[in-house]
């Protein structure tokens, strides 16, 4: 019986303090931080864990610069905390990344002025990071030789950071920190309907992979649902002063752009900020920032278009990027919080709204809502929400900060001497940008110590499944049973980027991906890999890449 399986036996008929619908950020890092703190927690989600909001990000972890333009300042300073303190906890997957924005005459300010900006930054951030610079124009193309400065003003570098790996995985680590306090997670399980009695909530739920129905009890709900926040709180009857706006912003995967990891920021031509952001051996280019009436999305020709001619416009290449260029895009919206029913929020300056977060009590109902957010903040809403649990008279332990962080110190250098005991880092020469060890480490923390003597034991097990994907042949096992993987997209886009760093194409000709389905999904094998590699997905793929109407027609 695999872990989901598990899970779902222990999710029928269980009674539990709490129920959390939602398994993205916010979701995750509630469950994580309530089930160290004693609680019986039940976390829930109607696709995979972070397979929405979660998964679309920048995979930037950073105090909001451009929030100082609305002096947004006690926001700033709590989101520079936070960063900093992420950068603390988990040293090998969150990494201080320099950004250098080249301003011209579509930035709303000067660069001095840029440069104050980002010195007061700094100092809200209790110079935690390296100290920012004003550039000239000979500075930057020192830094840069890829950037045009014909037509800049100069430049500033400031200090952020970023997730080495991608954003789903570090989410899936908040999950699996939950499953190793006790809670109960499972994906593919939809909240049907739930009835409050004086006992507690009644909730029905359904698996959205086979149709089964279960139920369960809890004293208190949260809903953590990120964009379907709004929905799910109208069908339980619950009031809230707070509601949800959608602000759809894409990024486009390229070949890498810039050798150096440094995050490249501009003014596009309509005074809004775009990145070109380091992703291994690719580069990221977006986002995009665009009023959205729904949280379904998908990248537009005339999204794609205006990326790609933004950055040629900026960029010194020796052949201007084309959509062929494109192996992969990401799409998604920003949850938004607006008081109120978000209606007239269209009359208010768009790029204003802040990824502030929002959290309502309802102590008659014993229910919590947690609106808005970002991965920045994600341990002071854990904290929060244990906060609001306990008002709602769910007794927690003191909390140990045990459930977010990678081990110490000395276990590191420990997994480190074994493995260059063994030579890992010599079995095999690849193209990468970090060695096998370092990978491993990042990625399973503890549990790489049991990858090594897999290998150990078989040196197959060091090989890569894909070429080009940066997996080894030994996480697929760990994650076959460890990692609740049902279809192979969960695979290939969220406990992986194998699906951000190849192209469609790439992935279904790889000799490996069969032999992933069937260690993946066994006799469901062939399943799983035809519902993934589709006409409508292929035909998408290509209308990424090379416009046309029949394409558009046959993507749907």
């Amino acid at each position: 019986m695999g872990l989901r399986d598990t899970n779902l036996v222990k999710l029928n008929g269980g009674s539990f303090d709490v129920l959390i619908v939602g398994g993205g950020i916010n979701g995750a890092v509630s469950a994580a931080a309530l089930a160290a703190r004693g609680a019986s927690v039940a976390v829930i989600d109607r696709g995979d864990f972070a397979c929405f909001t979660s998964m679309e990000s920048s995979n930037l972890v950073w105090g909001g610069f451009k929030y100082l333009e609305n002096y947004e300042i006690g926001l700033v300073r709590n989101l520079c905390l936070s960063r900093n303190h992420l950068m603390r906890a988990y040293p090998a997957n969150l990494k201080e990344i320099r950004f250098l924005a080249t301003l011209d005459q579509h930035a709303p300010y000067k660069p001095w002025f840029s440069a104050l900006g980002a010195t007061a930054y700094w100092m809200i951030g209790n110079g935690f990071t390296k100290p920012p610079a004003l550039l000239s124009k000979k500075a930057i193309t020192a830094r840069e030789p890829v950037v045009k400065v014909e037509n800049a003003l100069g430049g500033i570098e400031y200090s952020d950071a970023y997730i080495v790996d991608n954003d789903s995985r570090f989410v899936f680590g908040f999950i699996r920190s939950a499953l190793n306090s006790g809670a109960v997670c499972a994906n593919y399980v939809e909240l049907i309907s739930a009835q409050r009695s004086p006992q507690g909530w009644t909730a029905e739920l359904k698996d959205t992979d086979t149709g089964k129905d279960y139920q369960v009890s809890a004293r208190v709900i949260i809903n953590a649902a990120g964009p379907f926040i709004d929905g799910i709180n109208k069908e339980l009857g619950i009031s809230t002063k707070h509601s949800i706006v959608f602000s759809k912003g894409i990024h486009l995967l390229v070949p890498r752009i810039a050798g150096s990891e440094r995050v490249l920021a501009f003014f596009d031509d309509t005074e809004r900020l775009f990145y070109v952001i380091p992703m291994g051996p690719r580069s990221v280019i977006g986002t995009t920032d665009e009023r959205v009436d729904g949280p379904h999305t998908h990248v537009e020709d005339a999204d794609r278009d205006f990326l790609l001619d933004q950055i040629n416009a900026r960029l010194n290449l020796a052949e201007p990027l084309t959509p062929d260029d494109i192996i992969s895009s990401r799409c998604g919206v920003r949850p938004l919080v607006v008081e109120g029913s978000g209606e007239g929020s269209e009359k208010k300056d768009w790029t204003s709204l802040s990824r502030k977060h929002a959290m309502e009590i309802d102590r008659t109902n014993a229910f919590v809502s947690i609106f808005g957010g970002k991965l920045t903040d994600c341990v002071n809403i854990g904290n929060e929400v244990a906060r609001a649990v306990a008002k709602l008279g769910v007794e927690l332990e003191r909390d140990r900060r045990s459930w977010y962080g990678e081990p110490p110190k000395a276990t590191r250098l420990e997994f480190f001497r074994q493995a260059r005991l063994m030579h890992l880092d010599k079995l095999r020469q690849r193209a990468s940008f970090e060695t096998l060890s370092t990978r491993l480490w990042r990625r399973y923390g503890l549990r790489a110590f049991a990858m090594l003597e897999a290998i150990r034991d078989n040196p197959a097990m060091a090989e890569d499944i894909i070429t080009g994907a940066e997996y080894v042949r030994v996480e697929l096992y760990y994650a076959a049973q460890t990692e609740m993987i049902t279809t192979l997209d969960d695979f290939l886009r969220r406990r992986s980027k194998i699906a951000l760093v190849l192209s469609y194409e790439e992935i279904r000709d790889a000799e490996g991906i069969h032999e992933a389905c069937q260690l993946l999904f066994g006799k469901y094998a062939q399943l799983r890999y035809d519902e993934y590699f589709t006409p409508e997905r292929e035909a998408e793929a290509r209308r990424l890449r090379a416009p046309d109407e029949a394409l558009l027609t046959a993507a749907g």
